[in-house]
């Protein structure tokens, strides 16, 4: 079957397009934003990418159109999409129609899903090392590139299956979050706050949606979620018909006692009892929560802790989670894919305990809900650990980062990357954060300093 995806560059869309070609699915799609990595995966797939969004689908001869949450009324090929007699349905429903529910040579899928405003990407990668480890061999959809696996997803030979589970609408045509199509057994809420301010009115809204999915997560299901959240304990307090395990305080079940400053180093306990000790090159208390979440998913189909322990001081991350792109010079430059105040924050607060010289962070407020500025309150207190801040305020940004006089703020990137490269210095770590491409900075960047190393 020939599957055509508008909107293919999305971290969901373009790993549930590598799914369908490993099924055996001949697959084309397009996108009007294409860069890597995803781009790059897509390529190595074997997955034809047309650019831009002014075509008709039809032209393309499919099956089947599989429609991203990114296209909208308007759009032409959406247009050309309704008026044509193509079948269509959304990312999700084929996810689970096609993979998840199971097939008539083939179980129904286990399905392990993460959920949360945070740490979605890193705790679905730990977890599904941590079951690659255990010889389970999942298969996985998640929405970064695990380091320890190189692809974002992969169908696996097993009845385990890990997903990424995305609290955004699932398709211009159904509103309701993604993860309500995905049947989870195994379910982590890993945090929760307001996020995705474009679809969603408040808070309330985002937790009637997870207890949507609370309602579907069988009574022989587990849900793993932090006991001091008090947005997650709303949601359990509303219907909990499945086990249930907590997180992160001393009156949890799971705990994680840290051996030095940066969390390179702790201890996991269940109820009292000390199962090993985790060491690895991952740094903050973010990353430590994510950790005591993928072990405890894990133990729900039959991982031994201790196993799992082992398994995370092999786990090499996620690209684009405080990626070390390269050392020139002394500066260390890394990409961070922070798109909200606490990830900012969370990132910069692990970094700081390891961190030599000066942290300079280089912001692009990129997604929705910050280019909308209903957090830009609690921008201030997001880098608070950092000692120097450069801000780009793309076009389509409601307000500027200026009104915070914290730092730079550029509207123009050339400005931005000659104000930074005059300011860094050895020992300076950048770290530069979005959500996306930021206009290639990161590799102008890299070969600015390499450039300028050569010439000193």
């Amino acid at each position: 079957m020939h599957l055509h995806f508008l909107g293919i560059c999305g971290t969901f869309m373009g790993s549930l397009a590598i799914l369908a070609s490993e099924m055996g699915h001949s697959v084309s799609g397009s996108d009007q934003q294409v860069y890597p990595p995803m781009s790059d995966q897509l390529l190595a797939a074997g997955i034809h990418l047309h650019e831009g969004f002014d075509y008709n689908p039809a032209d393309f001869k499919p099956d089947l159109v599989i429609v991203g949450n990114v296209m909208r009324r308007g759009l032409p090929c959406v247009e050309a999409l309704l008026n044509s007699s193509l079948a269509y349905t959304s990312g999700p429903q084929w996810l689970h129609d096609n993979l998840l529910r199971g097939q008539e040579d083939q179980a129904q899928r286990w399905v392990l899903a993460v959920a949360g405003t945070h740490g979605k990407t890193t705790t679905a990668s730990m977890l599904a090392w941590i079951l690659e480890d255990a010889d389970m061999a999942p298969g996985f959809l998640i929405g970064g590139v695990p380091a320890n696996f190189g692809v974002p997803a992969r169908l696996g030979s097993s009845i385990f299956f890990v997903i990424e589970a995305d609290e955004y609408d699932t398709a211009f045509f159904d509103k309701r979050s993604k993860f309500v199509h995905y049947a989870p057994r195994t379910l982590v809420l890993n945090n929760l706050e307001f996020d995705h301010a474009d679809i969603f009115p408040n808070l309330a809204a985002i937790q009637t949606q997870f207890h949507h999915l609370m309602r579907l997560l069988p009574a022989n299901g587990r849900v793993i979620y932090p006991a001091a959240d008090a947005a997650l304990n709303s949601v359990i307090n509303q219907g909990c018909w499945s086990e249930s395990e907590t997180l992160g305080k001393s009156s949890a079940d799971w705990q994680a006692v840290k051996k030095d400053a940066a969390g390179s180093r702790f201890e996991v306990y269940l109820k009292g009892e000390c199962l090993g000790e985790v060491n690895w090159t991952l740094t903050g208390e973010h990353n430590i929560n994510n950790a005591l979440a993928a072990i405890a998913a894990a133990r729900h189909v039959g991982v031994q802790p201790s196993q799992a322990v082992g398994a995370l001081n092999d786990f090499l991350s996620v690209k684009r989670r405080m990626e070390l792109l390269g050392e020139v010079a002394g500066v260390r430059v890394y990409d961070d894919f922070a798109h909200h105040p606490t990830a900012i924050a969370t990132t910069l607060e692990g970094a700081r305990p390891v961190c030599k010289g000066r942290l300079i962070a280089v912001i692009e407020p990129r997604s929705n809900t910050m280019q909308l500025g209903t957090l830009r309150a609690a921008l201030p207190a997001s880098v608070a650990q950092a000692d120097a801040v450069f801000w780009y305020q793309s076009p389509k940004m409601s307000w500027s980062p200026s009104e915070l006089n914290l730092g730079q703020s550029f509207t123009e990137l050339a400005e931005l990357k000659a104000a930074l490269l005059a300011e860094v210095k050895p020992n300076d770590w950048v770290v530069i954060m979005s959500n996306g491409s930021f206009g290639g900075l990161h590799q102008e960047i890299m070969q600015a300093l390499t450039t300028r190393a050569a010439e000193e």
